[in-house]
């Protein structure tokens, strides 16, 4: 199923390093829910960093964060305490929520194919509504990209 601007989205279970059960659990605000390919690499921990670094604009603005991969919980739950995380993650490992979003990709690394995570980025408002979706995202720029977008909101 392809997540567009105006879908709603089907509440689901989830695995998260906070213990929440349903993706509806986070809606007491608005969500950014943020996809990305593995815990403790570069570009994964860059991004994740700088949600971290603005959770308090992002929070004084009406939102969550959450972060999904399909690492385990105990791979999160190193990511986290490595970089004192403010936000939870939610281990995917069954890919459950990452097909409902439509963000496993054919990837490329050395010639070889495989099936990854494109990293992506969906607001969804309490009615479990997507606002916005950002697609291959690149990491340079792209929180303060989504910043930006929920202020004018």
């Amino acid at each position: 199923m392809k997540i567009n601007v105006g879908k709603k989205v089907k509440d689901l279970a989830v695995v998260s390093s906070d213990n929440k059960k349903m993706l509806s659990d986070y809606l007491n605000k608005n969500l950014i829910l943020y996809f990305y390919p593995r815990d403790l690499t570069p570009g994964c921990t860059t991004e994740s960093n700088e949600f971290n670094d603005n959770l308090s604009k992002i929070k004084k603005l009406g939102w969550n964060v959450v972060g999904v991969s399909r690492d385990t919980m105990k791979s999160h739950e190193k990511f986290i305490d490595k970089y004192s995380f403010k936000f939870p993650l939610i281990s995917d490992e069954d890919e459950k929520v990452c097909k409902m979003f439509d963000v496993i990709k054919e990837k490329s690394l050395y010639g070889r194919k495989y099936m990854g995570i494109d990293r992506s980025t969906f607001l969804i408002n309490r009615e479990m509504e997507v606002l916005n979706v950002w697609r291959n995202v690149k990491v340079k720029g792209h929180v303060e990209e989504v910043i930006n977008f929920i202020k004018e909101l």
